[in-house]
């Protein structure tokens, strides 16, 4: 396959998300949610091949640009599965999906309770047994000590972004809250700049 064919049916996906769809961790039987979908990068290989993926933003014109996106790829494709919306208040009933994407997202939390708010909201739209992957900025690679703590999470990275930072307290309230780990998370360091953390996990069956 050539590159302009890769291009076409995978579009701008975040290659970390990718990683798992080659693993075979999404079916075309589940419900997807895109948290935070922008205008679409990573919903486009999922549309193109079929799957039930949604998604969410709090951006309207964004949102439409999703569904023009969607019609565009596959006329077939209910657009209205994008809808303008906020991770605080998820407009999807309980238990939802059988999984959540969530793509630089998370570390734009304005608080601890605001990130927390979200997590809450992404659990409870989540199947017993769903899938939770996310990507945000975290402490660890010794980013947390070459920071500047601001308040409430927020920290001043070295990239001169003002972020949300996971650090390993907060992983462990993961754990306590009901996720276990499918992988082993990892942070992707860039050098003297920040570290992206992605995880995947699972929402554990009661």
């Amino acid at each position: 396959m050539e590159v302009t064919e890769l291009n076409q049916l995978l579009g701008n996906v975040d290659i970390y998300l990718l990683d798992q769809i080659l693993k075979g961790r999404f079916s075309k039987e589940m419900k997807i949610l895109d948290a935070g979908c922008g205008e679409g990068r990573n919903a486009v290989y999922f549309i193109n091949q079929g799957y039930q993926i949604f998604g969410i933003d709090p951006n309207e014109l964004a949102v439409q640009y999703c569904q023009y996106l969607s019609k565009s790829l596959n006329p077939e494709f209910d657009s209205h599965r994008f809808q303008t919306g906020r991770l605080e208040e998820i407009p999807f009933h309980s238990e939802a999906f059988d999984a959540v994407i969530c793509s630089a997202v998370l570390h734009f939390a304005v608080s601890v309770d605001n990130f927390w708010q979200m997590i809450d909201e992404i659990k409870r739209v989540l199947k017993p047994g769903g899938i939770f992957w996310f990507r945000m900025t975290t402490g660890f690679g010794g980013m947390l000590e070459e920071s500047v703590a601001l308040s409430d999470g927020k920290y001043l990275l070295p990239d001169g972004s003002e972020r949300f930072l996971l650090t390993q307290t907060a992983v462990d309230k993961l754990a306590q809250l009901g996720f276990r780990h499918l992988e082993n998370p990892k942070s992707v360091l860039v050098h003297g700049q920040r570290a992206m953390g992605v995880f995947v996990m699972e929402k554990v069956k009661k």
